[in-house]
């Protein structure tokens, strides 16, 4: 008996923007057997099957936004997504977190406890979203049509804007900061006002040029930017081996107070989290960059990709724990909780010769950081938005994140808040990853590419309409366990929830919103199935189904197409 994948596409296939889709599969587990039906193909070769065309020059302007991408132009490797992730957080922003163990009164010890828990946890829940690019060939925002809805979509969206923003400002403003420190005690430069404009300024602009020129060249500075910024970093351990006592203490010592020793924990989970914090953040964005990967790239290597990227970011960490410890003991008005400066401090405490470097990595760190973040934001904008094509949403988005930069460093004085607005979009952001995961796993990794675009086509119907665009299923576990996890928040002096001290000062926030988000969502969707046609040949996994019609795909471009009708699916 053939295999499904040997079987000739059937007439009640997915239909397209530009009529009945050809036998091209649907996206699936590349560790799986292929089955189903398939989305649109373009007619070019599998890439794998007969060699995908070369890529295109770097300073050709990427045409593509939110649509499929074609399988002949998918030619990027998880090497590729090892860099960007990797490159994105192997800056100066990745170090002023390294250095909040020390702010919290932790010992270096201690601290290296904090950053390595925080890293490996981040990274264990961040991998497993590199797998809906390549299957979909678009970004994850796109992709949670098929959990959220096809209206419901928008959050991922919103949420991947909200959080490139921050963090794009967050990089914009400690590496200008970093680059007018640097220059003042080189070459004199005043640290006026005008000079801090001038830096962010020039930060803002290279990186827009890179995020308008796209994909291709985003990779070509990070390219260099992982290689060039991890030697500036080794560079700095040659600077400070001198002065670096890994025995500081901290303030949790056995001299240490009742009152004081009470508060060791919350410190440390608080730390904990801050750093988790890092590489949960490139949730929405990892299928911005996976996309472009061949969709029969086995799974564990793109899974593998983004692990090892977020190890790897163990580096800025370690540097920016290390020379904390530094500062605190040489200079530590500088990591006075109150009013903390590590930029200012590392510099104070900086050989001469180290000032050169500090500049050209808060060069490159800023490049790296801020392109990773503002192409997603471009490419996110242009969905919600399909009038824009992808060079015009990210112009637009980069205008008002520039406005936001200035107003926040001059205006508004938000330099310290912040850290608290991106600390509570990871706890929205995460548990949208778990409803993500899990609808992965119990739809075995069976999607249909062709209905996630119903939304950019502006079209209606297709397998993720279910309840006029949205599914309350996924959203539900979104919402609660999003409103859950801010109300348990706790960052002191900042932002404490309502329930925020139940747990004697610890920020459990995050943990709350991630278990929330796994029991409702499973929950849900044992309670209330969903249609069985958006499981794929083999079926469910541990979900129930309900034999209800798929409502065919209209709109522009389905004119004349075969459209899809009360949908069955065969063993």
């Amino acid at each position: 008996m053939s295999s499904p994948a040997d079987r000739p596409a059937p007439d009640d296939r997915p239909t397209s923007a530009d009529g009945p889709a050809s036998t091209e599969r649907p996206a699936h587990d590349a560790d799986s057997s292929p089955a189903g039906e398939g989305p649109a193909h373009d007619g070019a070769p599998s890439p794998v099957a007969e060699g995908a065309a070369p890529p295109p020059p770097v300073t050709e302007v990427e045409a593509h936004g939110v649509d499929r991408i074609p399988d002949a132009e998918r030619t990027a490797t998880p090497l590729d997504l090892f860099r960007l992730a990797f490159g994105g957080a192997n800056t100066f922003s990745t170090c002023v977190l390294g250095a909040f163990p020390i702010l919290f009164g932790l010992s270096f010890w201690q601290g290296l406890a904090a950053t390595v828990l925080g890293v490996v946890a981040g990274a264990l829940i961040l991998c497993p979203m590199a797998v809906f690019g390549p299957l979909n060939g678009t970004n994850n925002a796109v992709s949670s049509s098929a959990h959220l809805g096809v209206h419901g979509r928008v959050v991922g969206s919103f949420l991947s804007l909200l959080t490139a923003v921050a963090f794009f400002s967050l990089s914009v403003w400690s590496s200008g900061d970093a680059l007018v420190g640097g220059a003042h005690r080189l070459f004199g430069l005043g640290r006026g006002t005008p000079s801090y404009a001038v830096a962010y300024a020039l930060f803002a602009v290279l990186v827009l040029v890179v995020c308008v020129y796209g994909f291709r060249f985003m990779l070509f500075v990070n390219k260099i930017a992982v290689t060039s910024a991890s030697v500036l970093f080794l560079l700095g351990a040659v600077a400070f081996a001198g002065d670096f006592d890994p025995s500081y203490a901290g303030v949790f010592t056995d001299a240490a107070d009742a009152e004081t020793s009470a508060l060791f924990w919350p410190s440390f989970i608080g730390a904990t989290l801050i750093v988790l914090s890092n590489p949960v953040s490139f949730g929405a964005f990892l299928g911005d960059w996976s996309r472009y990967i061949p969709a029969s790239t086995p799974r564990r290597k793109v899974v593998g990709a983004a692990f090892l990227s977020q190890l790897a970011t163990l580096l800025p960490f370690l540097f920016g724990l290390t020379t904390a410890s530094v500062i605190a003991h040489k200079a530590p008005e500088y990591v006075d909780p109150a009013a903390p400066d590590f930029v200012g401090g590392l510099l104070a405490v900086s050989p001469g010769w180290f000032f050169l470097p500090v500049c050209l990595l808060a060069l490159i760190g800023g490049m790296a950081t801020g392109t990773t973040a503002l192409y997603g934001t471009g490419l996110d904008f242009s969905s919600v938005f399909p009038r824009l094509s992808r060079v015009q949403a990210t112009v637009l988005i980069g205008a008002l994140s520039i406005a936001f930069i200035f107003a926040g460093r001059f205006g508004l004085d938000l330099v310290r808040s912040i850290s608290a607005f991106a600390t509570m979009i990871v706890t929205c952001t995460t548990p949208w990853m778990v409803v993500m995961m899990l609808g992965y796993w119990t739809r075995r990794g069976w999607y249909d590419p062709e209905a996630l675009q119903v939304f950019n086509r502006r079209q209606r119907g297709g397998r993720y309409w279910f309840a006029h665009g949205w599914n309350w299923r996924g959203m539900t576990a979104w919402w609660v366990s999003a409103l859950l996890g801010v109300l348990f928040t706790n960052i002191p002096g900042q932002f404490v929830g309502p329930l925020g001290d139940l747990a004697n000062g610890v920020d459990i926030g995050l943990p709350v919103s991630l278990a929330a988000a796994a029991v409702l969502f499973l929950t849900l969707l044992r309670l209330f199935p969903e249609p069985r046609a958006v499981y794929g040949p083999e079926g469910a996994r541990l979900a129930r189904t309900a034999d209800v019609p798929v409502p065919p795909i209209t709109g522009p471009g389905t004119e004349g197409a075969v459209s899809d009708p009360p949908a069955t699916v065969r063993a």
